[in-house]
């Protein structure tokens, strides 16, 4: 298997950006590998005893988030001061007897839906202590698939977050039948040669999408202690083990995953490859992405120049050799491309898209990607969502009119522009606003929450975008002052969360409800609670500085959300949001003292909790001996 040992950013971004996988070796961590075996011992003795298995319970494990090479391929990835979703538990998966089918999660807590980012906004972190054979039930994949996906708004076969690339096979009840184990109706050989029925299907499912380069990947052999990141768009599956069941007990295969996002802006020089980088055969998969046609090299181009630098401004003009009648008939020729139809069809949509938002000088674009965005069809109005992100700040006016729309649907993808691109004005915070506070659907609402982090992440780094900061601020509390959490979808109907529907008071999915057999929480969510949490930890990792007069107000919000919701998710949320203010953006130690010390008292609000987010709170600037010190102390799950 291909991994890093020797991190070059340059070639790490190139291969995040087309593969979307990248394996980190154990020797590019930069910790002793007795950590690793530490680790495992310490998972087997708690699965024997049927402890609980957590970060908190197994610290050992906040060593390899904080390790310096974790540290410097995620802060290439996803900018400096990442996060971790709290509560999700990032506990370690065993494989086993069974198979997941393909799908692609969403970085919500728990199957919540949310729109999909192009952008490496959001990241999933795989850590295996203990070696993983090829028979052991490697994590499988399909490399390149982020890019393209499914529509979900009114296919209620995909209503809940995780995308499923094939859900006859759930409806087939193929999840719950063994495909190794006592249990399993397979023989032996058929199972070590993936001959069985659901390698078949698994298999047949993938070619039959014929996506560019798609092929399934199982991620292995790994050695002990790697670390594999890959975008949440990209699909992948749990996968049984091949080898005979009697073995597994004593040679368990753990994985522990991490749900990451993105919390500052890439900046910096545009890549060697601004105008067309070299990706090469893949050293990974053997492929040769030198072939790519030219609406998959143009979504890798852009997302390259975009990771290293964060500019959208990779709009040219049009070749001064070429007529206007030429330039017109291209992007008539990319509208009727983004109206092409059927799954297979989704590269082809999408790279004309971004193909539009290399014209943006030309005025034509702008009518077709807004008449794009209103079109009758999800996967039309998907396409122009990312080439309206890729445009820039030049299309605002069109994602502002779409906002007013009648349609639910397009005020939807209207405020994910605005969150991507919008321009760096209070028109466009107003707009969110007036959608995070007034719209009628649960799901614009989310989706604003969630814009107005990304608009704020954009605007902190801009000296008069920064003055929007605290109207950000203000307008997510307000929305956390009049939201509710409700009853977990998949509890209050009865249903497993793939099987969920919408109802009359909310048009998203919100997750599957869980409480840990706390008593302070209950199995409730809200998706526009939750999205406005992830926004408000995007916003405090800048420091108190930039929130002006919101800074007490927002702290007041946290505090009450930290040491009285009900959702552990949303706590956990605001817990991340106040470390980050006490440790994060601050100039000098006057600064917080005089700040944040006599605003924000981080010791009882974590105390308040009868469970620790660990690995959050790493993240969240608490210095590592510090947090293990406060876990120690509390006892947590040990």
């Amino acid at each position: 298997m291909f991994a890093y040992t020797d991190l070059d950013k340059d070639t790490l971004i190139r291969d995040y950006c087309s593969r979307g996988l990248v394996v980190l070796a154990p020797d590019s961590l930069g910790i002793p590998k007795q950590v690793h075996k530490q680790i495992f011992e310490s998972e087997v003795s708690a699965l024997r005893s049927r402890s609980r298995i957590t970060a908190s319970s197994i610290p050992e494990v906040l060593q390899v988030l904080n390790s310096p090479g974790v540290i410097e391929a995620c802060n290439a990835i996803l900018g400096e001061n990442w996060a971790i979703v709290p509560f999700t538990h990032n506990t370690p998966f065993l494989s086993g007897s069974h198979d997941q089918h393909w799908h692609k999660d969403d970085n919500g807590p728990y199957n919540g839906r949310k729109h999909r980012h192009h952008h490496a906004v959001q990241a999933e972190l795989l850590y295996y202590p203990q070696q993983v054979g090829m028979d052991m039930g490697p994590t499988a994949t399909v490399p390149y698939s982020q890019y393209w996906t499914f529509n979900h708004e009114e296919n209620h076969d995909n209503f809940a977050g995780a995308d499923h690339l094939d859900f006859k096979y759930q409806l087939d009840g193929m999840e719950r039948i063994p495909v190794n184990g006592p249990k399993s109706p397979y023989k032996q050989e058929d199972i070590v040669n993936q001959q069985t029925d659901h390698d078949v299907r698994m298999r047949q499912s993938v070619e039959d999408l014929k996506w560019p380069f798609n092929q399934p990947f199982e991620v292995g052999p790994l050695d002990a202690g790697s670390v594999v990141i890959y975008s949440h768009n990209l699909l992948h599956r749990g996968n049984h083990r091949r080898d005979h069941w009697e073995k597994w007990r004593d040679n368990p295969r753990f994985m522990w995953r991490f749900w990451l996002y993105r919390t500052t802006e890439p900046s910096g020089e545009l890549s060697p490859g601004e105008n067309g980088t070299d990706f090469g055969e893949d050293s990974m998969t053997n492929l040769d992405r030198s072939t790519a046609d030219e609406d998959v090299a143009e979504v890798w181009n852009y997302h390259v120049n975009w990771m290293h630098s964060g500019s959208r401004a990779h709009a040219t003009d049009a070749d001064p050799n070429r007529s206007r009648d030429e330039i017109n008939r291209e992007i008539g020729e990319l509208a009727r491309r983004m109206r092409t139809k059927n799954d297979l069809n989704e590269p082809v949509r999408i790279g004309a898209a971004y193909r539009l938002s290399r014209l943006a000088t030309n005025r034509q674009v702008a009518m077709a990607l807004e008449i794009a965005l209103r079109d009758d069809r999800e996967s039309v109005r998907r396409a122009a969502t990312y080439g309206i992100a890729a445009m820039g700040p030049v299309i605002t006016p069109v994602s502002l009119h779409a906002a007013n729309s009648e349609v639910r649907w397009i005020r939807k993808a209207a405020a994910f522009c605005l969150g991507e691109s919008g321009e760096l004005r209070l028109e466009v915070v107003d707009e969110l606003k007036s959608l995070l506070l007034s719209d009628s659907s649960v799901y614009v609402r989310s989706v604003a929450a969630s814009a107005l982090g990304c608009f704020g992440r954009r605007a902190v780094v801009d000296s008069e975008g920064a003055q929007l900061i605290p109207h950000v601020a203000e307008a997510l509390c307000r929305s956390l002052g009049q939201e509710e959490n409700r009853l977990s979808m998949d509890q209050a109907q009865g249903r497993s969360i793939k099987l969920v529907r919408p109802t009359d008071d909310c048009d998203v999915c919100e997750g599957i409800g869980i409480d840990y057999s706390v008593a302070r929480f209950r199995p409730v969510r809200s998706a526009v609670r939750e999205n406005a949490l992830w926004s408000l930890v995007i916003v405090c990792s800048h420091g108190p500085a930039v929130l002006g007069n919101a800074l007490a107000p927002l702290i007041d919000c946290l505090t009450e959300v930290a040491t009285q919701d009900e959702n552990v998710f949303s706590a956990g949320f605001a817990m991340d949001a106040l470390t980050r203010l006490e440790h994060m953006g601050r100039d000098s130690e006057q600064e917080q003292d005089s700040t944040n010390s006599s605003l924000i008292n981080l010791d009882a609000i974590l105390d308040s909790s009868p469970i620790c987010t660990s690995e959050s709170l790493l993240r969240g600037g608490m210095p590592i001996e510090r947090l293990v010190g406060y876990l120690d102390s509390r006892g947590f799950e040990t």
